[in-house]
Parts: structure tokens; C-alpha cells; sequence
């Protein structure tokens, strides 16, 4: 079932694929408190399973940014919540 997900993953419009994570940034920036935090937090999880399942094929600098914009969408979510 993840070796079909990736393919299907593999085959998204990359430009698709940063409109549309743009847009759930976007939104989970403005919209107010929990509902904005939530957005943020689907979006950190995708990325961590993105950083996880490619780990072994990224640069050290590549897995640095990948950890560093983690966090800081983490800490973005956290701090709508409060």
C-alpha cells in the first residue's frame, strides 16, 4: 500500500503539489486559532512522513532545512493554539 501511494505520489504536478501546499500554509496562517493550528499541524505531518520515507537519499544539508522548516511549522502551530 506505500510502494502504490509513492507511485501515485511520484506522479503529482509539481507545481499542483506547491500550489496546493502553498495554499494550506496560506490558510493555516490567517485563519484564527485552533482551526489555523490544525492546518498547520496536517501540513507538519506531511512533511515529517515526506523528511521520513526520503531520509536515506537526501544530502545532510537537504535533511538540515527539511528539520529546521519542521520545527519551525511546529512551532507556528504550537504558538496558534496558545
Amino acid at each position: 500500500m506505500t510502494r502504490t501511494f509513492l507511485h501515485r505520489l511520484a506522479r503529482v504536478n509539481p507545481t499542483a503539489a506547491f500550489a496546493g501546499t502553498l495554499a494550506v500554509l496560506l490558510l493555516g496562517l490567517f485563519l484564527p486559532g485552533i482551526v489555523g493550528a490544525l492546518l498547520l499541524g496536517v501540513l507538519a505531518v506531511g512533511l515529517a512522513g515526506l523528511t521520513m520515507t526520503t531520509w536515506p537519499v537526501q544530502t545532510p544539508v537537504t535533511r538540515l532545512v527539511r528539520v529546521v522548516l519542521l520545527t519551525i511549522l511546529l512551532v507556528a502551530a504550537v504558538s496558534k493554539t496558545l
